[in-house]
């Protein structure tokens, strides 16, 4: 809050608000044209060139592994290829190329009608009576307006003076095409169609640029999908496309890994088939050749350890050939999502997941690369991910591989132990035990396929998409960008009418701102006269209660801040160059003095081109020339002006051929200091310092220097050296007086050119009124 700011940045911001206004408000008309001019040509540019756009949005939820969305058992038990997603990368497959060309070529967007208007063409997608479908979109290339015109019962469609027919495939300049009628009504009106056609790979790249595709929150895993389009429908179909596309192409990716699991399962069936087949024929032969019906009890027995251990050995076999075909597809470097190996009979959980894992990653790193570019960071990211999931698979393989084999040896070596306690079965007893053994061996691996191949198919079977629309497609609108255009153009006549003002001020070569004389020089302000129009060279008197008389006061009452007081009395008043009006104030500040009922003296000592007499109404011949000559005595040149009984001069006289010289004479400080007796001021106008060095001599006679910087006229140059040169030739206690201060731009008044040293006050005819008050900080130099 404001109140909480300290108190010297609030009167930083106030001063630099009222800096702008006070820069740029006289200038209301200029700015007022600008904008007039800025919105007629946003006007005619909406109404011309710009056309309404729509917004269609739609929302869909992925299955995010990071953000939750977990199904139910009993979904999950039935989708068992079902892959968890990351959201980011949901995000990159939908805005992908690929899908957009896919929405382009099923919703024929590369064949767009259009219905030609008065002003500008419009979208006929909803009014065309028929709609364009090419037989080869890949081979199409991209065309100006193609007019055509359709028969009343929408049969024949003209090009060109050239009739096809509806429904039917003909070949036309621009390809072989279709014309499909629409059970749309047109408009009425008789303008005329046309179409274009793109190429839909081309169009694909624009189009997806256009779509917006953001998660809805940090937190959640639901993507809004957004597209502005000129027509409110295509808007919908093109989104609601675009979601059909990306559930397709991911069901695609599962039911692909399906297949190729299935294949793996019946190939190993076939195998499995066959051998059990032959176990069985061989057992049926054996026991009708040999006459073996029964065994006995000793055999039964170990029939019963025997296949129990064979049944081991099996399942060790099983799972060393599975690891083996693992290991074999782990190896591969092609990073190519093909048949992955089932891990049917390993029970470890591990290795499973680091399979899925790695397949997963494969499957995101096959899409990324599809749909973007080799060096993406997030395909970069997959690779990297990939490489490591490997070693670790390629472990936990050869760990398990060795404790397999490990446990085979020891099978082997409990069936060599079985081996040698056959041998005291006979012969036709054993040979039938054995058969038996490869009979429920193979038996239990055929079983265990079967069930496999199910469970497959029951996945095959109950595919689903791991997303879900939330929202379909629906456009809003018309959204009209008059706005944001009528906003650009307000500001671009602002910033316009800136540029002007600053530009012309910034090539000015004269002061125009009070600001610019206290970044220039660290000499002090004490006044500001403002212009006056009536060309007067007195403005102040008994009874004129003027603006200006009153800056003249101001200017009278900051003299002790320089000095002046009633010991220190001597004054002198200089400039840069001549015209800046130092006779000027002279002349005013002397009867402002003289008012107060102090005796005060003027001296015009700028004998090279001396204004203060004709401006003090006084004609005398003899003067300081000639008292510096030795002409005349002091006494005799000192005359009293009409203006006010209080206020005396010592004019010029004759101008010399050498003026500096004759200043340089010791009557000139026998001449002051005799004044200083006499009078309470002693005001010295002298020539401009730019010019003579008469300025730096009468300085050290006098107490205090008035320098007069006048609005418009002193060259920025002079001021900025001006401390610079009073280090060299010092003027004393020297203070700055900014004359002649116009108002600034088209305004007829005023006073502004001190950005916020503004007064209280405004005078009318001679009367003081109270002026509204302001918002701006004032302050009396």
């Amino acid at each position: 809050m404001i109140g909480n700011q300290p108190k010297g940045t609030v009167t930083k911001e106030v001063n630099l608000f009222s800096q702008v206004w006070f820069k740029y408000f006289p200038y209301w008309p200029l700015f007022l044209v600008l904008l007039a001019i800025s919105l007629a040509g946003a006007w005619l540019y909406i109404r011309y060139k710009t056309t309404p756009l729509y917004e269609a949005s739609a929302a869909i939820l992925i299955k995010d592994e990071k953000k939750g969305q977990d199904e139910s058992k009993m979904i999950e038990s039935l989708n068992l290829l079902s892959a968890k997603k990351i959201i980011e990368n949901e995000i990159e497959v939908i805005k992908s190329r690929e899908l957009m060309y896919h929405v382009v070529k099923n919703r024929h967007l590369y064949a767009s009608i259009y219905q030609k208007g008065k002003i500008k063409a419009l979208s006929a997608y909803t009014t065309s009576p028929v709609a364009i479908q090419a037989r080869y979109p890949d081979s199409l290339r991209g065309t100006d307006k193609i007019f055509f015109t359709v028969d009343d019962a929408k049969t024949r469609v003209v090009i060109n003076k050239n009739t096809y027919p509806v429904n039917e495939w003909v070949k036309t300049p621009y390809g072989e095409l279709k014309f499909i009628p629409q059970d749309l009504e047109p408009k009425s009106t008789n303008d005329p169609f046309f179409f274009t056609l793109a190429n839909p790979h081309s169009l694909s790249v624009s189009m997806a640029g256009r779509v917006q595709v953001s998660p809805v929150s940090k937190l959640s895993s639901v993507i809004s999908l957004k597209l502005l389009d000129v027509n409110s429908k295509r808007a919908e179909d093109i989104l609601n496309e675009l979601i059909v596309a990306y559930n397709s192409a991911a069901l695609n990716d599962k039911n692909t890994l399906a297949a190729n699991t299935m294949a793996w399962v019946e190939d190993r069936l076939k195998y499995v088939e066959h051998d059990l087949d032959s176990i069985e024929k061989k057992l049926q032969n054996y026991k009708a050749s040999r006459g073996a019906i029964d065994i006995g009890s000793q055999g039964t027995l170990y029939l019963e350890n025997v296949s129990n251990l064979n049944q081991r050995m099996g399942d060790v076999s099983v799972q060393l050939a599975v690891l083996d075909q693992v290991e074999k597809y782990v190896k591969s470097k092609d990073n190519n999502t093909g048949i992955v190996p089932s891990t049917v009979g390993v029970n470890d959980p591990l290795l499973t997941q680091l399979i899925d894992k790695l397949y997963n990653a494969e499957l995101e790193y096959d899409k990324l690369r599809k749909t973007t570019a080799a060096n993406n960071p997030m395909a970069l990211s997959l690779k990297e991910q990939i490489d490591k999931i490997r070693p670790s698979i390629l472990e936990n393989i050869n760990t398990q591989k060795a404790g397999l084999t490990a446990n085979k040896n020891n099978l082997s070596s409990l069936n060599n132990r079985f081996s040698s306690m056959l041998s005291s079965i006979p012969q036709k007893e054993r040979d039938l035990v054995e058969i038996s053994r490869d009979q429920n061996i193979k038996s239990s691996l055929y079983n265990f396929l079967l069930t496999k191949r199910e469970e497959t198919a029951l996945a095959l079977s109950a595919s689903m998409a791991d997303s879900r629309i939330i929202d379909k497609a629906q456009a809003y609108g018309p959204i009209h960008p008059g706005k944001k255009i009528y906003v650009m153009a307000v500001l671009l006549a602002l910033a316009l009418g800136v540029g002007l003002i600053s530009a012309a001020e910034l090539f000015k070569r004269t002061i125009l701102y009070r600001t610019e004389i206290e970044k220039y020089t660290s000499v002090p302000i004490i006044g500001e006269i403002s212009y006056d129009k009536s060309n007067e060279p007195l403005v102040i008197g008994d009874g004129k209660r003027t603006f200006i008389a009153e800056q003249f006061r101001n200017l009278r009452t900051s003299l002790p801040y320089i000095g002046i007081k009633a010991e220190k009395k001597r004054l002198l008043v200089t400039s840069t160059i001549s015209g800046e009006g130092k006779s000027f104030i002279v002349a005013n500040l002397g009867i402002s003095l003289a008012m107060t009922g102090k005796k005060v003296v003027v001296l015009e000592f700028d004998l090279s081109d001396p204004t203060l007499s004709k401006k003090l109404d006084i004609t005398a011949e003899k003067g300081l020339a000639e008292y510096l000559r030795g002409e005349i005595r002091k006494d005799e040149i000192v005359q009293q002006t009409s203006v006010n009984e209080n206020l005396f001069i010592i004019p010029s006289g004759a101008l010399p051929d050498n003026p500096s010289e004759l200043i340089t004479s010791e009557k000139v400080p026998e001449l002051i200091n005799y004044l200083s007796v006499f009078y309470d001021y002693v005001i010295i106008d002298t020539a401009p310092v730019g010019l003579l060095s008469d300025a730096y001599i009468l300085s050290s006679y006098c107490d205090a220097t008035l320098y007069v910087v006048r609005h418009r006229h002193t060259p920025k140059l002079s001021i900025q050296r001006i401390d610079e040169n009073n280090k060299i030739n010092e003027l004393k206690n020297l203070a700055i007086v900014f004359n002649g201060v116009r108002s600034r731009g088209f305004g007829s008044g005023g006073y502004g050119y001190g950005y916020g040293y503004g007064y209280g006050y405004v005078y009318n005819n001679g009367k003081k009124s109270k002026k509204k008050r302001s918002m701006f900080k004032t302050k009396v130099a």
